[in-house]
């Protein structure tokens, strides 16, 4: 058992690595990547919040817009 937790421990270290070489070499990238993930996430949020909103009819909505004109 301890050969195996040595192994997930070794693992565990290379995949810290390989993340932090490759965040290095490529930060523009890594950056798009992050920046995509964190939108995503809060498009995700909104839709969710939005859900538990009440729904308006599409008749109110086009009232309003036409006033704006």
């Amino acid at each position: 058992m301890s050969n195996l937790s040595l192994e997930q421990n070794q693992l565990k270290q290379t995949l810290k690595e390989a993340m932090i070489e490759l965040f290095y070499e490529n930060k523009e990238e890594f950056s798009a990547l992050l920046t995509e993930i964190i939108e995503d996430i809060a498009l995700s949020k909104a839709i969710e919040e939005g859900e538990q909103t009440e729904l308006t009819d599409r008749g109110t909505i086009f009232g309003i817009l036409n006033q704006e004109q």
